[in-house]
Order: structure tokens, then C-alpha cells, then sequence
């Protein structure tokens, strides 16, 4: 028997990347998805469409994830569609690099609203609709490990993260809630890619570091979603977990 079978989850920014990859392994292993985009509807849609394909469960739903409304919305699809909501996969973020005197009031608030504000108001809603064996897995990153140069907002949001993960599964736990983080490394995805990082002298840097030698692929973060998302992982909550290579 799958290991999700008659669970539901929703994945926030599953149009591409790893939220795509946590989607469509979440649905092989037999649960019904909520693919949630903020922008990308045709990539969300792509994703329901390779879930179908495979027999799988899906649903596309738009929305974002600052705004307390659309985070409930996203939540109330799940309900509407599928009758519960048993897995939630906070995967949402923006990012972007810059030196110390190059940050700007816009740019702080649009990575922390995406990664974190965004993170708790879906939370927020989700969780009253989550009951017993429910899994929350919020994607934070190595980056909080690395603290590399230039990355001062982006890390301060991930270390929000693994804040904010630690609080919740003592807080979510009286229900019987479990709430993780996956912290990747370096990991190929379209956006490295659209951003010029594939193939710059930042990822050979960060490969060279990693002790598996390789960039991280999308699956490989999936794959322990999929765990996490699992009764395998039932007695695991306020766990951070590095996905990331040996890279620490």
C-alpha cells in the first residue's frame, strides 16, 4: 500500500522546482494535491497534469501567500476538493543576494513577506483544519549553516524559518501535528537556472563544498518530504533536517 494513500496535501510554490518535484512524489505515493502558484499557472497546471498522467490527484489554485485571504483560500481548496487536509508543504520563497549596503527596505520586505509571513499565514490556516498525524514540512535551507557574504536577508528569512518550525511543533503538538523543516543545499532548479547560478563560479564554489560533490536535484529534496510526510516519521517533529550533500 502507498505510503499517503487517502491523504491530502497542499504544496505552496509547486509550479516548478523543488515544489513541483514534493508534489509529484507526494501524489505517487497515493496522496490527492493541491498545487498552489503565485505566478505561474501554466507551470502549475503542468504539474496536475503529470500527477493525472501517472493516475494520480490534483488540483491547480492560485494565490498569495502574504495575503491572509488567499492563504485560507488555498487551504479551503483542499477542503472543497478533496474533504481534508491531512499534509501541509510550506515551499513558497523569493531570493535574491546583495551586499550589506545594496539592501533595500522592498527588497527585505518582499523575501521576509514570501518566506516567512507567507509561511505562517498558511499555516495559520491550515491548521484548523489539520488533526492527528498531520505533517507540516516548511523548506528552510543550509544557507543558515553556510552564512556565506551577501546573503544577509535571504539567511535572516531561513533562520526565521527554523525559528518559527521549532515553535510550531511544540505549539501544533497538543493535536497531534508534526511540524519539520527540510534545509537543502545547493540544488539545481529552473531557477538557478533562469538566474545564471547554474554553471557560474558560485555554483562550482558550492559543489566543491558539498562532500557528495554534485548540485542537489529537486527529487532529492522530495524524497524526504515524502518521508516526513509519512507515519515513518511519526515520532519526529521540530526536526530540521540538512538535505544537502554533507554540506553543513
Amino acid at each position: 500500500m502507498s505510503k499517503l494513500q487517502g491523504k491530502v496535501a497542499l504544496v505552496t510554490g509547486a509550479s516548478k522546482g523543488i515544489g513541483a518535484a514534493i508534489a509529484k512524489a507526494l501524489a505517487a505515493e497515493g496522496a490527492a494535491i493541491v498545487v498552489a502558484y503565485s505566478s505561474s499557472q501554466s507551470g502549475a497546471q503542468a504539474v496536475v497534469s503529470d500527477i493525472e498522467k501517472s493516475g494520480g490527484r490534483a488540483v491547480v489554485a492560485g494565490g498569495d501567500v502574504t495575503k491572509a485571504n488567499d492563504a485560507a483560500s488555498l487551504v479551503q481548496t483542499a477542503i472543497d476538493k478533496f474533504g481534508r487536509l491531512d499534509i501541509l508543504v510550506n515551499n513558497s520563497g523569493v531570493y535574491a543576494f546583495a551586499p550589506l549596503e545594496e539592501i533595500t527596505a522592498e527588497e527585505f520586505h518582499r523575501q521576509f513577506g514570501t518566506n516567512v509571513l507567507g509561511t505562517l499565514l498558511v499555516t495559520q490556516a491550515a491548521a484548523k483544519h489539520l488533526g492527528e498525524g498531520a505533517s507540516v514540512i516548511n523548506i528552510g535551507s543550509a544557507i543558515t549553516s553556510l552564512t556565506p557574504a551577501a546573503t544577509a536577508v535571504y539567511t535572516g528569512t531561513k533562520s526565521a524559518i527554523d525559528g518559527i518550525t521549532s515553535v510550531l511543533a511544540k505549539e501544533l503538538a497538543p493535536k497531534g501535528i508534526r511540524v519539520n523543516a527540510i534545509r537543502p543545499g545547493y540544488t539545481e532548479t529552473e531557477g538557478t537556472h533562469s538566474s545564471g547560478i547554474t554553471g557560474s563560479d558560485m555554483e562550482k564554489g558550492m559543489v566543491s563544498m558539498t562532500p557528495l560533490g554534485r548540485a542537489g536535484q529537486p527529487d532529492d529534496i522530495a524524497r524526504v518530504a515524502v518521508f516526513l510526510a509519512s507515519d515513518d516519521a511519526g515520532w519526529i517533529t521540530g526536526d530540521h533536517l540538512n538535505v544537502a550533500g554533507g554540506l553543513q
